[in-house]
């Protein structure tokens, strides 16, 4: 490892903030230095590897967005530290990131305790690319106490996501039940908690089609189902509680498999909270 990354290294591990977002943007444009960058990063004792993984994916138009700018204010109100990974779709001139971080979630940026960065789908079928994994690793190794990775993903294109988080959120919108009995089938098996968002227009059809799907499914994985107002800040507390919970109850169940990845919330009741008028 030359001296210039092992000074990058040595500096985002310390916090500063520009040698992690030029990190970032290594991972990005050469997939050979993942490995070496990953392998510098010094391990933190009892604190590497314990972030909160949080992945939100769903339509555009649902609020994701809002409803992770609102999610990093509850997570900061209590003392943790955020890394958010807002996977774009690419530009089909330069291969990066089309939307940008710098217009979405600003009131954030002056925040030391908050780290956000776009990165390009760069045209992976999933929605992620391979460099978001390194980057989620390289995060949780540098000290985040939570991790969000939104991503582009319709339908089944935001799957990918699970292999890099220990929760997944589908973000849906009144207006989208037709929409989503068009999707692909296992769209809400990936999710472990479904967020009906623009709850106040009303979610009664949407509700009432989820409820349909899930019924379907016996014996396979059943998400959890919140409702939530972003842009009031309605139900977003519930909703990283929520996320808390089923965190604990996976790294419990990790525990006793000796690793597994997997949760097991089989046969979970479906909540709905109906927010206050």
């Amino acid at each position: 490892m030359n001296r210039d990354l092992e000074g990058l290294i040595a500096d985002a591990y310390s916090g500063v903030e520009s040698s992690l977002g030029r990190l970032m943007s290594l991972l990005e444009n050469d997939e050979s230095s993942v490995l070496p960058v990953l392998a510098g990063v010094p391990q933190r004792p009892g604190r590497s590897g314990k972030a909160c993984r949080i992945g939100i994916t769903g339509p555009p138009g649902s609020g994701k967005s809002t409803l992770i700018d609102r999610l990093i204010g509850v997570i900061r109100a209590q003392g943790l530290t955020v890394g958010v990974l807002c996977v774009d779709p690419s530009s089909p001139l330069t291969g990066g990131a089309v939307l940008g971080d710098r217009i979405r979630m600003e009131r954030h940026y002056g925040d030391a305790g908050v780290f956000i960065r776009s990165m390009a789908s760069r045209g992976s079928l999933g929605g992620v690319s391979r460099a978001v994994g390194a980057a989620v690793d390289l995060l949780d190794a540098c000290g985040k106490d939570v991790v969000i990775v939104e991503t582009v993903g319709v339908g089944q294109e935001g799957i990918e996501v699970t292999k890099l988080v220990d929760v997944t959120v589908l973000v849906l919108a009144p207006g989208w039940g037709d929409n989503l009995q068009s999707m692909k089938a296992g769209i809400l098996e990936v999710a472990d908690v479904v967020v009906i968002n623009k709850a106040d227009l009303g979610t009664g059809d949407l509700a009432t089609v989820i409820t349909e799907i899930l019924a379907l499914g016996q014996g396979k994985k059943k998400p959890l189902v919140v409702e939530t107002q972003a842009l009031n800040d309605v139900g977003i507390e519930e909703l990283y509680g929520a996320l808390e919970r089923l965190r604990e109850k996976r790294a419990a169940s990790q525990d006793r498999a000796g690793g597994s990845r997997l949760l097991n919330n089989d046969g979970r009741d479906v909540v709905f909270r109906q927010p206050p008028s």
